[in-house]
Parts: structure tokens; sequence; C-alpha cells
């Protein structure tokens, strides 16, 4: 199956819309070492433990002992060893993404979405048939910076080898039929159809256009109607050649596999695909002009994205940006924003803020919606909390509590292969040391409220904001006064 929406943890953000950020991690925990864990420690770390027994400390996690090493032709694989599942998870990620679109955009999504259409002898159905009848399965996905082949599978040998020949064949040599690529224009045009009614697509592809200008990350992922319906299976196979290359790739592996299995694995997958170097990352993108656009929409409600230009995935205040930003806006309740524009005056179902550091610098985005004749009011508001937040700073306690929440939390970026691998193909395509989970973890809890403070003054300013309403036009209404107890439901619940 295509899996769009691959999930990633948000201190290892890999850069797709935040927004559309979904799936979920599964339980089993990984040992360090599994060759020497007995069932009796997996036992103790798969015991949920108790908040008294937690007594303030951060929940019990792990260290990843990460092998890594290049195939001949010049992938990168990371590799973790867990033997409490007998199965493992392989994930290739492709710098292959919409940015090396070209003057083509959706060539980089219309190519990954072929991949599993096709190969010697197999169409769509007997490939999909050919993964589930070994208790396997396939995933992929394209955004802006990469593209991405995923395979789980048992790691019985006799399973293991024939879904790995079969993923091969998918990646490395798929065939690109045309009746399949005539059904998937179809069915991406209809997307577009459907775009055109949903005020949060609107807004995202204005937004994004608006902030990069003519930068790759400016055009939509997916492409456009127009270059959609132009693309050729000749387009689709030279960008398969030039960008699912080896050099081009990262391999993750982690499951029940010793260092000999995983290299073996490692090679047959580089060894069948179109050889090649690595395609240049895209250029650092140009700081847009500050601007307000609006696009009328028939609606009861007015969707509002605040935007800047953010950090690249190489910047070193990350940590002090994410902790930040989990206080301004990144969390669920208790967050600045979501306490005064929520729970004290009721205007909008939820208010998020998030960075998205990519290749080159992504965007920091505020996105929200609330009744129309309220959203001049509620923008206002909400430009007002990020420049007091950018002016004071978080206090003591928020910072206290966010760490806390954190502690908390990253023992799911390891609770699962799922989640590891996933964890293991971001460091990689991105060049992250081997320790930056453990890294970022221990910067996190350092850091004081000044650093913080001067980290989000120094990447972002509240008079830098790009902002895309889409709405209608309306007579507006004074908002409501701050209180402990709103009157009524939240406003603002999602229409789509």
């Amino acid at each position: 199956m295509s899996d769009r929406r691959l999930h990633r943890p948000h201190w290892l953000a890999t850069g797709i819309c935040t927004w559309a950020l979904t799936a979920a991690l599964a339980v089993p925990a990984l040992a360090q070492d599994a060759a020497k864990a007995g069932n009796a420690q997996a036992r103790q770390a798969n015991t949920l433990q108790s908040l008294a027994e937690l007594d303030g400390k951060a929940p019990t996690t792990r260290q990843l002992n990460i092998q890594h090493w290049n195939t001949a032709e010049g992938a990168r694989v990371l590799f973790v060893e867990a033997r409490e599942l007998p199965m493992f998870d392989l994930r290739v990620t492709f710098a292959a993404g919409s940015s090396q679109d070209g003057d083509t955009p959706g060539l980089a999504a219309l190519t990954n979405a072929m991949l599993n259409e096709g190969v010697q002898g197999k169409d769509v159905t007997a490939i999909a048939q050919g993964f589930e009848g070994l208790g396997a399965d396939f995933g992929n996905g394209s955004y802006r910076d990469m593209a991405v082949a995923s395979l789980r599978s048992l790691s019985a040998k006799d399973k293991r080898d024939q879904a790995l020949k079969l993923f091969t064949e998918v990646t490395g040599k798929p065939t690109f039929p045309e009746d399949a690529l005539k059904r998937l224009k179809n069915q991406m045009l209809a997307g577009f159809e459907y775009d055109k009614q949903n005020p949060g697509k609107l807004a995202g592809k204005t937004l994004f256009a608006n902030l990069y200008g003519e930068h790759p990350y400016a055009h939509p992922s997916d492409g456009t109607p127009q270059s959609i319906t132009g693309i050729t299976l000749e387009q689709l196979r030279a960008f398969h050649a030039k960008a699912y290359t080896p050099g081009n790739a990262v391999i993750a592996l982690v499951g029940d596999l010793n260092r000999s299995e995983a290299e073996a694995i490692a090679a047959q997958v580089s060894a069948g695909l179109p050889k090649g170097p690595a395609l240049p990352a895209p250029a650092q993108p140009t700081e847009p002009k500050a601007g307000f656009t609006h696009i009328e929409f028939p609606s009861q409600q007015t969707h509002l994205m605040l935007a800047e230009l953010g950090i690249d995935r190489q910047d070193k205040d990350w940590p002090a940006l994410s902790l930040g930003n989990q206080i301004l806006g990144g969390g669920a309740f208790g967050t600045r924003l979501m306490s005064e524009v929520r729970e004290k005056r009721g205007l909008t179902y939820g208010v998020y803020s998030a960075f998205s550091p990519m290749q080159v610098r992504g965007p920091f985005m505020i996105n929200l919606q609330t009744r129309a004749e309220l959203s001049e009011g509620t923008l206002k508001l909400v430009q007002g909390i990020l420049a007091d937040y950018l002016r004071s700073g978080p206090t003591q306690q928020e910072l206290d509590d966010a760490k806390r929440e954190l502690a908390g939390s990253f023992p799911l970026s390891n609770a699962s292969n799922a989640s590891i691998v996933g964890q293991l193909g971001a460091i990689g395509f991105y060049n992250l040391p081997l320790s930056w989970l453990e890294d970022f973890m221990q910067q996190s809890q350092a850091l004081t409220v000044e650093q913080v403070k001067d980290a989000m003054n120094k990447h972002l300013s509240a008079d830098k904001l790009v902002i895309v309403t889409v709405g209608p036009k309306v007579p507006q209404k004074p908002l409501p006064a701050p209180t402990d107890k709103p009157s009524g439901q939240p406003l603002g619940v999602p229409e789509h």
C-alpha cells in the first residue's frame, strides 16, 4: 500500500507540511544489545511505569546502538539490531522530493506513486498480492525534500528473500505502465478539484507560494493540474534514473537481523537501483517580504495562516527552538496560543504553531480557524501573542513544564521498530550525528529561559510574517473579553 503520511516525532520533523502529520507509534521496546538481553529484561522494558515510580524522573529510554556503513554503490546505511520480534523494517530515503521537480511540478510525486504500479511480469494487483502473500507491507511517499520506499517483512529467510526481491524490483526497476499513469493522473486531477473546496488547502498553497517565491519549495508537492496533465512516461523514467540512485539514497534497517544479514539486504537493495550520484540540495531561499493575502471563500469561518522562514535541519538552535515552540503553540492545551485564543476567549477549536526544518530553511507556521466575523480581531490577537512571547520569553514554570513533557514523550522515539527506522532515515538523510537523539535530549534539558528566548528572537520576528486568510468578507465584531470561563462551546470547529 502507499502511505504518503509517514510519521515522525516533532523533534525529528522531516519537512512535510506540519498540519498533515498523522499516524501512530507501536509499543514493542528495543533492547540496546539484543544478544545480551534476556526475556526478563525484555519484559521489564515493556512494563508500564506508574507515576509514583517516576517521582518526577524521566521515563526509561534506551540508547540506540546504531551501526553504519556505505554500500559499494555509495548508499549510506544505518542499522539497529532488535530481536524482540521476528520481523524487520526497511526504509530507503531518496533526495527525490518535489524540490527536485525542476520546471515540472508534481514530477517527483508522480514518479514515487508509480513505483508499485508495475514491474516486469507483474501489475499493481500482482505486486500487492505478492507482498500480502508473504505477510509483508510496502509503503511509499513523496514530500518536499525526500521520497521514501519502505518494507516491513518477517525475518525468516524464506519470507525475507522473496519480499526483498519484490521490493528491489519495485524501487529499482519499475515499468511505469501507461494505463496506470492515466489512472493516477485522473486521481490527482480529482484531488485538485477537491482542494478548491478546502480552505486549508487553498491557504497552504498560497502561503508557500508567497513565502518561497521562485524557490523549489514554493510549488505544491503534488504539482498543479496543468503540470500533471503534461507529464510523460519518458519524464518519469528519466527522473527515476537520476534520483533513485544509491548515491542519492539512505538505507535504514531495524529488526531481527545480524550485521551480516543487514549488510546483505542493503547490498541487494543498493545494487538493484540505477547507478548514479547524489543530487545537489536546493539553494537557501531568499527572505520574503512580509505581507497579507485574503482569499474570498464562502464559509462560516475563516482559516488563518501566519508564517516566516525558520531554520534548516542542521541548525544548532533546533533544541531551543523546538522547546520554545512547544511553549508557544506546539503542544496541546496550556500553550500560550491555546490558552489565550481558545481557553480564555473561546475563539477557536485549536491553534497550533510549528517549525518544519528541512534541507534548507523550512517554514515556521501558526494555523487556526475562527468565526468569520471575529477573524480580524483574532488575527491581531495572535500577532500580539507572538510579539509578546518574543519580547518576554517563556517563564521558568513554562520551561520546566515543557522539559517534563519532552522527557515523558521522548521514549516514544524509540518505542518500536517503525519509529526507530524513521529516526534512522532522518538522521542519515539530514546528515546528523549518530548520537543526535541523545544529544537533543541532553541539550533540551539543559536549556535556560534566556537561551530559549534568545533563540526564538534570533530566528523569528513578529514584523516578518507572511499571512494568508481564506474566508468570507463580513462585518467584524469585537472579540469577547478574556475570562476563566468562556460561555458556550469554542468557536472555529473545523468545517473541512
